[in-house]
């Protein structure tokens, strides 16, 4: 009689599956370039579409001609430069030596943070710690209220600046108090990582949530749950075993996703369909196109970086062909 035998339900990749502590995703490395520039950027996920491409895969059969993909628009105001942090490192890493913030701050952002009453401390102060620095890192925060997604308070957030520190710290100093935008950054047809939090779905069951067996119908202790716990010995139950628990809301990073195309004030150009984007509504600032889906539900914060396992490494960025860009009702009707 031969085995039975199938394999493990459920990548065991993304264990614990526990709920993330906030809506702001981490970037928690970040690549080695040498241009001077800041490494990345955030913005708000409006929805889905589909545009017609010429297809510029060199080894696809596809190659020159036109093919439909899937993708998502992704709102990007501009962010405020409000600081600079400075990063010295150690025999346990990275710690911060010191920071600078501007004392005109958007009148939103006590809303997400307290404001000092005294901030006598000047940028010049900073310069004196340039030899102990290894990074710089701009300190920035949102504008939701530029969109229409109906919120008032800012994230605040960090992102590196790459090449040499000097470099660094003045592009930095230079851009404090004012924004930078996507265009500044970011170029068609570059490949980028997104982070973003997935849609949240509560406490599920071991068959949902891991994709276990339906078991037969005479099972007796249930049919939506894991067939074995584990052996006898050890008298312990395995991380590795299915159970319910949390799903969804969990922090997720995607690789090498390209940006098809991007849209500033200088050259705006309507993207939002007819009857506005579900749940979301009408895109009013910079945006960006993105090849395939990204995680999270609408009018969540995505955050993207430049590509730490970038394609094409060496060879240059290609703009891609978009021939058209769908704008029907995603109403349903």
């Amino acid at each position: 009689m031969t085995k039975a035998h199938h394999p493990r339900r459920g990548s065991l990749g993304y264990s614990p599956r526990k709920k993330v502590a906030s809506p702001v995703p981490k970037i928690r490395s970040w690549p080695n370039i040498n241009e001077v520039k800041i490494l990345g950027f955030s913005g708000y996920k409006a929805g889905m579409t589909h545009v017609v491409i010429i297809d510029d895969r060199k080894n696809s059969i596809s190659s020159g001609e036109e093919i439909t993909r899937a993708v998502t628009v992704i709102e990007t105001p501009p962010l405020a430069i409000f600081g600079v942090r400075l990063y010295g490192r150690n025999t346990y890493g990275l710690h911060v030596l010191d920071e600078f913030w501007v004392k005109e701050l958007a009148k939103q952002f006590s809303r997400a943070v307290l404001v000092p009453k005294k901030n006598e401390k000047s940028i010049e102060d900073l310069e004196s710690l340039l030899d102990e620095t290894v990074e710089v890192r701009a300190l920035v925060h949102t504008q939701p209220w530029l969109t229409g997604i109906g919120q008032k308070k800012p994230e605040i957030m960090e992102y590196s600046v790459s090449g040499n520190v000097k470099e660094a710290f003045e592009l930095v100093k230079n851009k404090l108090g004012g924004t930078v935008s996507i265009g500044d950054i970011f170029q068609d047809g570059e490949y980028v990582d997104f982070m973003g939090i997935t849609k949240g779905k509560g406490f599920q069951g071991t068959l949902k949530r891991w994709g276990t067996k339906h078991l037969s119908r005479k099972t007796r202790n249930g049919r939506r749950t894991a067939g074995n716990l584990g052996p006898t010995t050890p008298a312990a139950m395995m991380w590795r075993v299915p159970q319910s628990g949390q799903m969804g809301y969990h922090h997720r990073t995607e690789y090498n996703k390209r940006i098809l195309n991007i849209v500033t004030s200088d050259n705006l150009i309507n993207i939002t369909p007819k009857g506005g984007f579900l749940n979301y509504g009408i895109v009013k600032n910079d945006y960006i196109v993105v090849d395939g889906s990204i995680a999270g539900p609408r009018k969540h914060l995505v955050r993207f970086r430049q590509g730490i396992r970038k394609k094409g490494t060496g060879k240059t960025v290609k703009k891609p062909e978009i021939n058209y860009i769908s704008l029907e009702s995603k109403q349903g009707v």
